[in-house]
């Protein structure tokens, strides 16, 4: 029985009418934008704040007065870095609305925000279709099982191909796109949209900057393609929501279905995320942004209609802290999507890590502007002011016993294990169910998934008086951004910074200028390179030792094994399993976590180990050994092995995806030969140019974007984002190492 199915017992009458309380205003949409870099996200937010009278004036994104791109950093490179939440009101709705970054270096920035909203509109690039970003940010809308709208930008431009977009998205996302509207322009190129449903013309006037809008009927020559696409609407939906079967049916044919019928039956789909509604018009000429918002309105999900997870928690408050920003003001401000009662001004929480916290404030969001107001009710967004420990995936809930009764709860209904909240991925014949195991340990997870750094570097203060500023300024930016690793490192005495790519590193020492006044200096950036062993190694270490009079002694024997699973575990056979058997629990624990340690730093360049399992064969302890000493002598005797047997390096591989005009493509191909990069495929992307597919090694794209544009004489664009690890050849592995230790 899956989770969904098992939740209804929780969701009897009695308990959704108390439910409804802590819904105060069930008129509301959480949506998020989500896009490829430059597809248009955040002129298409502009607009809607526009259009919503939230703003007086369109910013732009070339102009630097966004509201969303509030950071310095933004405005200058015309990027979004940091996920920004608005608030505005449409047709009598409140719609909380996140623009997230499209870079695949704040790929972080858009997980954390799906944690908040009940749906996603992810803009395509009319022009470009479904690019490498487009992709990772679907997949990430898909694991949190968002309902999603398609809104097709840049339509005014000659080159925009609507029908290219939505065979894309059925052939690139295994997606059903359901065509709402259909592109028409004029001899002069003005655009002009047919709405399928209501078989009527929308023409946007731009002297009044598209805020208004004239619905006419189709020309004659429109008239039956558009009624013939509203039959296959139809048709498409009625194999997919009985209730519009059973009409079409009845009425013996699509004549007789009204517009209000087919527009139920589109909301239901677009709730079990059976189909994609897809839209289209040009954000930056103020073209079909309004319908775009009424589409919010008309087929994503209220909070109410979602998020039955949280109902284990009954009518005890919980939220999910999705983002936390600095403000010189007023300091940390916590981004919190509330799921279940009501958050209010001087509240007292408790953090799925046992914190305290008080609530001294809240504010409504739009982006770096504050409105103070008092309570929030289930389902809404809010920023807190107050909260020192929170940090970003934290559960906020009233009281400890609540926090346990709702484990309890999900653990009753899924016959879980009382150990904790941890739910063990199983098969079923429902495919959901692993899904369901992985959104309920995301509830109750303490610590957030943070993905693997790429790149490295040494970060160094001006001068020893801006040490602990330094330090402080790093803490909050990690607080903010959870992708970026902030190391002490023992052996040199560094501090090193991990992050998600060259653009991000850059981000980073550019913030802590502007932001902190502090002139850093960062080291040269190194590849993270990652270690794991070539064939299984067993070895013992014995170390014997009198610390403050006390005799320490142990003697453990060890063995590393290639393994991508589970990184410790026991030697069960016959001649060991009495040994182990006299080990008490707490003691492996310690074995465990001084054994993993040492794989944190590998004997070549100091890259984690990976692909790797400890597995334990014998131990023994002298009497009244510490704990710390047998936890470094197990550190130990793997550093032993991984010295003793060696290590291969993996290094981190970029997929780039490379649109060029095809008279350029054999300079570029030509030039990633010489790079140890691998061609996957080669295609037509339009009349002009094609499209590369490539995976190569990231040590041979330092700079590549300069080098790509000087090939092809600044014609040319590329994305690229890891893939994963390789292993790598005896030569590479030789300068490799050179290059990491300073010698090349």
């Amino acid at each position: 029985m899956t989770l969904v199915r098992s939740l209804s017992l929780l969701r009897s009458k009695n308990f959704q009418t108390r439910l409804q309380r802590f819904y105060g205003n069930v008129k509301l949409r959480n949506i998020g934008i989500l896009a490829h870099i430059d597809a248009g996200k955040t002129t298409t937010t502009e607009r809607m704040l526009f259009y919503a009278g939230k703003t007086r004036t369109m910013g732009e994104v070339h102009r630097g007065n966004t509201v969303t791109d509030y950071l310095t950093q933004e405005r200058e490179r015309g990027i979004t870095i940091c996920s920004s939440a608005v608030a505005f009101n449409w047709r009598d709705h409140k719609i909380n609305l996140l623009d997230t970054p499209g870079h695949i270096d704040f790929t972080m920035e858009v997980e954390q925000s799906l944690h908040a909203v009940d749906g996603v509109v992810v803009v395509l690039d009319g022009t470009a279709g479904v690019e490498a970003q487009t992709i990772t940010v679907w997949s990430q809308a898909e694991k949190h099982r968002l309902p999603k709208l398609v809104f097709v930008n840049k339509m005014d431009r000659p080159d925009a191909d609507f029908a290219a977009c939505v065979s894309d998205l059925l052939q690139k996302l295994n997606t059903k796109p359901i065509c709402l509207q259909i592109p028409v322009k004029d001899s002069d190129g003005n655009l002009t949209i047919l709405d399928v449903i209501s078989q009527q013309a929308i023409i946007w006037n731009n002297a009044s900057l598209g805020r208004e809008y004239k619905i006419l009927p189709p020309l004659e020559a429109h008239l039956k393609d558009l009624q013939e696409k509203r039959y296959i609407l139809i048709d498409e939906l009625s194999g997919i929501d009985d209730e519009l079967a059973q009409v079409v049916i009845n009425s013996e044919g699509f004549e007789q279905v009204s517009n209000e019928l087919i527009q139920q039956a589109l909301r239901r789909a677009v709730a079990q995320r059976k189909v994609v509604p897809v839209l289209l018009g040009s954000a930056y000429k103020n073209v079909g942004v309004q319908r775009v918002m009424d589409a919010v309105i008309d087929y994503l999900p209220a909070p109410n209609e979602r998020n039955q997870l949280y109902d284990c928690f009954g009518e005890d408050f919980v939220g999910k802290v999705f983002k936390i920003v600095h403000d010189k003001q007023r300091g940390a401000l916590t981004l919190v999507r509330v799921f279940r009662g009501e958050l209010k001004k001087g509240s007292r929480l408790i953090t799925t890590r046992n914190t305290s916290e008080v609530v001294n404030k809240l504010y409504e969001p739009l982006a770096d502007e504050y409105r103070e107001i008092s309570s929030v009710p289930g389902g809404d967004v809010a920023i807190c002011a107050g909260l020192k420990h929170t940090v970003t995936g934290d559960l906020l809930t009233s009281t400890a016993s609540a926090l346990k009764g709702a484990q309890k709860r999900l653990q009753k209904i899924l016959k879980l294990p009382e150990s904790g909240a941890k739910v063990e991925e199983h098969s079923s014949k429902d495919g959901d169910t692993d899904a369901d195991a992985t959104l309920v340990n995301e509830i109750f997870a303490t610590e957030p998934q943070i993905p693997d750094a790429v790149y490295f570097c040494s970060i160094e203060p001006p001068s020893l008086s801006t040490q602990n500023a330094m330090e402080a300024a790093l803490k909050q930016l990690q607080r903010e951004d959870p992708s970026l690793r902030v190391n002490y490192d023992s052996v040199t005495g560094q501090t090193v910074l991990g992050g998600m790519g060259e653009l991000h590193m850059d981000i980073v020492k550019s913030r802590i200028l502007t932001e902190y006044k502090i002139e850093v200096d960062l080291g040269p950036l190194q590849i993270a390179y990652k270690e794991t062993i070539e064939e299984p190694a067993m070895d013992s270490f014995q170390v014997e030792k009198e610390i403050a009079g006390s005799k320490q002694s142990v003697s453990i024997t060890l063995e590393l094994l290639r393994e991508h699973k589970e990184p410790f575990s026991l030697d069960k056979s016959g001649e060991n399993a009495a040994n182990l058997n006299t080990v008490r629990p707490r003691m492996l624990h310690v074995i465990r976590k001084g054994a993993l340690s040492a794989l944190d730093r590998g004997p070549r360049v100091g890259g984690q180990v990976v692909d790797t399992q400890v597995r334990l064969h014998n131990i023994t302890i002298g009497r009244g050994t510490a704990d710390s000493f047998v936890m470094a002598a197990a550190a130990q005797c793997v550093q032993k092995i991984l010295t003793t047997a060696g290590t291969r390096l993996l290094e981190p591989i970029m997929a780039l995806e490379i649109v060029a005009p095809s008279e350029r493509i054999s300079a570029i191909i030509a030039d990633l030969s010489r790079r140890r990069a691998t061609i996957n495929e080669v295609r037509p992307k339009s009349e002009q140019n094609k499209l590369i597919c490539v995976n190569a090694p990231l040590a041979e794209l330092s700079g590549y974007s300069s080098v790509l544009r000087t090939i092809t004489s600044g014609t040319a664009s590329m994305t690229m984002q890891p893939c994963g690890f390789s292993n790598m050849n005896s030569n590479d592995e030789v300068r490799a190492i050179q290059r990491a230790q300073g010698f090349e």
